[in-house]
C-alpha cells in the first residue's frame, strides 16, 4: 500500500514519518508540503512533492494513487492570523481531502482537536468542527478523525505560553494520563494503527482517551 502524508514539518507530522518508518507498513510514503524537508538517512525511503497551497487544484497529481492519506496540517493564529489559521485549517485541507478522492485514496486519517464543533463561538474550535464535516462530506470508504487534548512534545519553535502549559499537562498526566494531553508520539501511533487495524462503519472519531489506547496498543 502507500500513503501520503499532509504536515510532515509540524510536531505530529514529524513524529507519524518515523512511526511509518519503523512500521514499514507502507511500500510508498510520500510528504506532500510547501517545501522539500532534509530526512537524513530517510530521504531514500520518502518521496516528497512540492505544493502550492493556494493553487492546489494544480497539483492534482501529487495526490494520485495513494490508498491512504494522514493529515497534520495546521497553523495557529498568532502565527497566520485569523484569516490565514482558516484557509490552512479549513480550506487547504478540504481541498487537499477532495483531490485525494479523486485520487483513489480509500482511508483519510484526519489530526482534528478535542472540542472540535462547527457551532462553537471559539474560532479554533469553530475551524476544525467545520473541516471535520467537510472531510466526511468528500465520501472516503474510511475516514479516522483523531481528538487530541494538548499535545506533549518538544516544539522547534518557541511558544512559552504552550511550553508552560506542557510542564504543568505533564505532571498532572502522571495522576490523570488520559483527559488533559497526549504525548505526540502516541497521536503518530495511533494514527498508524487506525490504518492497520481499521474499525467498522465509513466515520470513525478517538477522542483523547481512545487515542491514548490505541497508541499503546
Amino acid at each position: 500500500r502507500s500513503c501520503f502524508v499532509l504536515g510532515a514539518s509540524g510536531e505530529t507530522g514529524r513524529a507519524l514519518l518515523r512511526e511509518l518508518l519503523a512500521r514499514k507498513a507502507f511500500a510508498r510514503i510520500t510528504l506532500i508540503g510547501r517545501r522539500r524537508l532534509s530526512l537524513g538517512e530517510a530521504e531514500a525511503a520518502v518521496g516528497q512533492e512540492v505544493v502550492d497551497f493556494e493553487r492546489l487544484g494544480e497539483h492534482s497529481a501529487a495526490f494520485q494513487g495513494h490508498d491512504v492519506g494522514f493529515c497534520c496540517l495546521g497553523t495557529t493564529r498568532a502565527k497566520a492570523g485569523a484569516d490565514g489559521f482558516v484557509r490552512v485549517d479549513r480550506d487547504y485541507v478540504a481541498q487537499a481531502a477532495e483531490l485525494a478522492r479523486a485520487g483513489g485514496c480509500k482511508h483519510f486519517v484526519l489530526q482534528s482537536s478535542r472540542g472540535a464543533d462547527a457551532q462553537s463561538r471559539f474560532l479554533y474550535l469553530r475551524v476544525k468542527g467545520e473541516v471535520e464535516n467537510l472531510v466526511q462530506a468528500v465520501g472516503f470508504d474510511h475516514c479516522t478523525i483523531l481528538r487530541p487534548a494538548v499535545l506533549l512534545c518538544r516544539r522547534q519553535e518557541s511558544r512559552p505560553m504552550e511550553w508552560i502549559a506542557q510542564q504543568f499537562l505533564g505532571a498532572v498526566a502522571w495522576v490523570f494520563p488520559t483527559r488533559y494531553s497526549v504525548p505526540v508520539q502516541t497521536v503518530a501511533r495511533a494514527m498508524v494503527a487506525c490504518v492497520l487495524q481499521p474499525g467498522e462503519g465509513k466515520v470513525r472519531v478517538l477522542e483523547n482517551r481512545a487515542i491514548h489506547e490505541l497508541g499503546k496498543a
